[in-house]
This record gives structure tokens, C-alpha cells and sequence, in this order.
């Protein structure tokens, strides 16, 4: 199992709105994805930032590319992005999971 984890940056007041796009939009197209095992969003205020982490689990690294294409390691931004996140982080983080 694969763990790919995405971090963004919004404003803090815009957090509830970018969480709320993001579950009617990101999530579900994550979890439609064959080979997706799960996806949550994670948020973590420090002052007026709101940090957004996508942490998503996957079959293999194929089924991630289905997701993504075939450069695994680049972000995938959809529409409403351009509307909270402060900037463009061009990268993923992938991580082999492990169930305990």
C-alpha cells in the first residue's frame, strides 16, 4: 500500500470553504479512482495559515498514476485552487504503508 501525501497553504479564513470544495469535489474523485483505498483531508491552523495535508492511500503505484499521470510525483490542482492556495507546491510525497 502506498501513502501519497499533498500540503497546501490557505488562508485561515478560507479554510472551512477550500474543506468544503474539497469534499465535494477532490475526495470523491479520489475515492472514484480505481485502486484508491481512502482519502482524507487534514488541516492544522498556525496563525492566519491554514495547512492542508491530502493524505490518500493506494494500491500500488500504478493505480496512482491512473490518478495523477504518469509523473507520480507532480501535484495535481484542480480549478478552485487557484482561488485559496497561497502557492503551488509542485511535488507529492509517497511513503510504502504499512497496516500494524
Amino acid at each position: 500500500m502506498i501513502a501519497r501525501i499533498w500540503h497546501g497553504r490557505v488562508p485561515a479564513a478560507k479554510a472551512d470553504s477550500y474543506l468544503a470544495r474539497m469534499r465535494e469535489v477532490a475526495i470523491p474523485h479520489y475515492r472514484d479512482t480505481p485502486g484508491n483505498l481512502g482519502a482524507w483531508a487534514l488541516r492544522r491552523l498556525e496563525g492566519d495559515i491554514a495547512h492542508i495535508e491530502m493524505l490518500t492511500l493506494w494500491e500500488s503505484m500504478d493505480a496512482i498514476r491512473s490518478f495523477a499521470g504518469e509523473d507520480v510525483e507532480q501535484a495535481r490542482y484542480y480549478d478552485f485552487d487557484r482561488d485559496y492556495l497561497l502557492e503551488f507546491e509542485p511535488t507529492c510525497r509517497h511513503y510504502e504503508a504499512f497496516e500494524s
